[in-house]
């Protein structure tokens, strides 16, 4: 079963290596070579990240000369905030509504034991 693009970004940004990928490419622009200097992996490995990545649309690779950059795909972050953005308005509701509750409750009632 094929996953929606929202899971696939989520499953991507699991791995810290891609987050720490995709923060550098925040940054700016970088070869495969220039992403794997870091880490104490093969190229392969990091090309394997690169996939993934690519899979879930958060990056792409063109070609400059001899050079092939990988760039983030900054749009892909619209999806994940869009989402976010709308259960943190319902648990914003959520809370707004038990304040009122609270808010209601008299103020000269004893805890029970």
């Amino acid at each position: 079963m094929a996953a929606d693009p929202l899971t696939r970004v989520f499953a991507a940004l699991a791995d810290p290596t891609r987050r720490d990928i995709v923060t550098r490419l925040a940054v700016a622009d970088a070869t495969v070579n220039e992403l794997a200097e870091p880490y104490d992996v093969s190229l392969q490995a990091v090309s394997k990240h690169l996939k993934v990545l690519g899979d879930a649309g958060l990056v792409s690779r063109s070609r400059e000369a001899q050079r092939r950059p990988v760039h983030l795909e900054a749009e892909v972050f619209e999806l994940m905030t869009a989402w976010i953005e709308r259960y943190r308005r319902q648990a914003e509701e959520r809370y707004r509504r038990l304040d009122d509750v609270l808010r209601d409750l008299p103020d000269d009632v004893a805890p029970e034991p």
